[in-house]
């Protein structure tokens, strides 16, 4: 049996009933949409990435899939913001695949490669707006205090409204979370991909 990191790799004709509608709609819904940033599956409809380990557990990952669809697709974060900030996550929490994806995603976005340059090397970003430079800001600050104290609670109304605070709040939490599963299940990049840092 194929292995993927610690889990096995399983292709779509191998997969149980649960597995394979959840498989489904992955592989069938708005990430597979339109101009791909990077591929969903291998050559044998595997998945890549942490989509593999949803399947271990299809009522809990597809809870999780929609999730991550609702934030990467019905957010009120532009686009840009929205690529900000989960490449600031991944760099804080290491999360090589999580950058490997949206490094690419980020492009299509917008960023320029000086700007994904300093969010990987956590250096300064002059061109990004005020609302993007502030989002780094606070996806820093939740990932390492799991809080806003007054101050930056206050700017982050201020500048975002409640309801976009609680989109970046759900994007901060979902991109952790899949940075423990990428960890602990060992999962790899795509064959010939180099990872960013270690």
């Amino acid at each position: 049996m194929k292995t993927h990191g610690r889990l096995p790799w399983l292709a779509p004709d191998e997969l149980d009933a649960g597995a394979r509608a959840l498989y489904d709609r992955i592989a069938g819904g708005p990430r597979a949409q339109g101009p791909q940033a990077f591929s969903l599956t291998d050559e044998a409809g595997r998945l890549h990435g942490p989509f593999n380990a949803m399947l271990v557990s299809p009522d809990v990952g597809s809870a999780l899939q929609e999730l991550g669809s609702a934030i990467r697709y019905k957010s009120g974060l532009t686009p840009r913001a929205r690529e900000i900030a989960i490449l600031e996550l991944s760099v804080l929490r290491r999360s090589v695949f999580e950058w490997y994806a949206h490094e690419r995603v980020g492009k299509q976005a917008g960023l320029s490669d000086a700007e994904i340059t300093a969010l990987r090397d956590g250096g300064p970003a002059p061109t990004f707006d005020a609302t993007e430079s502030l989002v780094r800001e606070l996806v820093r600050t939740l990932a390492r205090e799991r809080d806003l104290d007054e101050s930056a609670f206050a700017a982050a109304v201020s500048a975002l409204g409640e309801r976009v605070l609680m989109d970046l709040i759900a994007l901060v939490g979902y991109y952790d979370l899949l940075a423990l599963s990428l960890r602990v299940w060992r999962t790899p990049l795509p064959a010939g991909a180099e990872a960013p840092f270690t």
